[in-house]
C-alpha cells in the first residue's frame, strides 16, 4: 500500500489576530453601520482567533485588480512553496532528485509555468520529473491530491509522490462586495501551504512510520455546482457559497462516508483518528451530525480552524501532520481522511497505522 512518509506545513510570517482583521475590513471596505454590524458578528461567530497573512495588513488597501493580486500570489507563493517542499522531503529523509511525481494544486491563484515548474531547479528536481498542476478543486484539493497521489502509486510502486498545496486566500478578498458569502470568506480563510511525501510499496521506505492508503473514493453531488466556487471577473475571485451546503453535508455525507467504509469492512465507530477540512463551524457541525461522531473526534480540526483559519486545499494537510505528531494510533488502527469542495464534491481516504 501507498506509505505517506512525511507531511510539512508553512504559514506566511504576518499573524493578525481576528479583531485586527476585522478592523482592517471595516475600515477598508468603507461598510455602512448596519454592514458593519454584520462583519463583527459574522467574524465572532467563525471561531477563528487569528490569522496568518501572505503580506502585512496594510498592504492590502493599495491591491487593486486581477493582475497585482496575481503577482502578489506568485511571489509569496514561490517561497511558502518552497519552504513546504524542503520541509517534507526532510523529514522524509529523502533528497529532491529522489522525487518522481508532483501533483501541485492552488485555486487562489494562476501560475504559467505552474509554481512547482517555478520551484522546479531551485529545489532540485529532476529534469524528468512528472507533474500535474492543478487548479479548480478548492478546498478538497488536499485530500484529492494524496487519493491522487495513491492512484499514482499503486501503478509505480518503487517510486516517490509529492503533493504540494500553496492558497493565498487573503488575495482573493473583494473590498467593494458587502455580500453575505464575501464577509463570511472574510472571517474563515487564511493563507498557507503544504506538501506530503509518498511512497509505493515497493519504495524501501514503505515500511517507515506513517499510515498507509487503503482506498480513496470521489463524490459528486448532482446538481449542486452552484453552491461552492469562484465567479471570475475584473478584480479577480468572487466567491460562491450557497447557504445551503451544511443541511446538504448532514444530510448526505453519512451515506457517502458509510457506504464507502463498508466496503472495507469499516464502520464509523471503527474510525479512531478522523482528519477533517475545516469548511466552517456550520459544516463542522454537518459533519458531526451526519456520522453521528463524538464531540473529540474532530477536535484536531476545531483546533486548527481558531489558530490558523481555512487554509482551503492546505488545511487537511496541516491536520494530518499535527495528527502525526500528536497522535499515536495502535498498528492496524483505521483512519478517515476527508474533505469537501466545488462541485459539490467530497474526496475520502481511508488511511491504516
Amino acid at each position: 500500500m501507498t506509505r505517506i512518509v512525511a507531511v510539512h506545513g508553512v504559514l506566511p510570517p504576518h499573524r493578525y489576530r481576528q479583531e485586527e482583521i476585522t478592523g482592517m475590513l471595516a475600515s477598508s471596505c468603507r461598510l455602512p453601520r448596519d454592514d458593519l454590524a454584520v462583519l463583527e458578528r459574522v467574524h465572532a461567530a467563525s471561531t477563528v482567533t487569528g490569522r496568518h497573512l501572505a503580506l502585512p495588513l496594510e498592504r492590502y488597501a493599495g491591491i487593486d485588480g486581477f493582475g497585482a493580486r496575481n503577482d502578489a500570489f506568485l511571489a509569496a507563493g514561490l517561497e511558502l512553496g518552497r519552504d513546504a517542499v524542503r520541509g517534507a522531503l526532510d523529514r522524509a529523509g529523502l533528497a529532491p532528485r529522489d522525487v518522481d511525481l508532483v501533483f501541485s494544486t492552488s485555486v487562489t491563484g494562476l501560475a504559467a509555468p505552474s509554481l512547482e515548474a517555478r520551484l522546479a531547479g531551485e529545489l532540485g528536481l529532476r529534469p524528468d520529473v512528472k507533474r500535474v498542476p492543478v487548479f479548480g478543486l478548492g478546498c478538497v484539493a488536499g485530500a484529492a491530491g494524496l487519493a491522487r497521489l495513491h492512484d499514482y502509486l499503486v501503478g509505480h510502486p518503487d517510486e516517490v509522490a509529492l503533493l504540494l498545496s500553496v492558497e493565498l486566500c487573503s488575495l482573493t478578498l473583494q473590498r467593494a462586495d458587502t455580500s453575505m458569502q464575501n464577509l463570511v470568506a472574510g472571517a474563515l480563510f487564511g493563507d498557507g501551504a503544504a506538501a506530503a511525501v509518498a511512497v509505493g510499496a515497493g519504495h524501501d521506505r514503505s515500511r517507515a512510520a506513517g499510515p498507509a492508503v487503503v482506498a480513496t473514493r470521489s463524490h459528486l453531488f448532482p446538481g449542486t455546482e452552484h453552491l461552492l466556487g469562484w465567479t471570475i471577473g475584473d478584480t479577480g475571485f468572487h466567491i460562491m457559497l450557497g447557504a445551503d451546503l451544511p443541511e446538504l453535508v448532514r444530510r448526505q455525507l453519512g451515506g457517502v462516508v458509510n457506504d464507502f467504509l463498508a466496503e472495507y469492512e469499516v464502520k464509523t465507530a471503527d474510525v479512531a483518528v478522523w482528519i477533517c477540512h475545516p469548511g466552517g463551524p456550520k459544516v463542522l457541525d454537518a459533519v458531526r451530525e451526519a456520522l453521528d461522531l463524538p464531540a473529540r473526534a474532530l477536535e484536531a480540526t476545531w483546533r486548527s480552524l481558531a489558530e490558523v483559519g481555512n487554509l482551503s486545499s492546505a488545511s487537511v494537510l496541516h491536520i494530518l501532520r499535527d495528527t502525526l505528531a500528536e497522535q499515536h494510533p495502535l498498528p492496524g488502527t483505521p483512519g478517515l481522511l476527508l474533505a469537501m469542495g466545488p462541485g459539490f464534491c467530497v474526496e475520502l481516504v481511508l488511511l491504516r497505522w
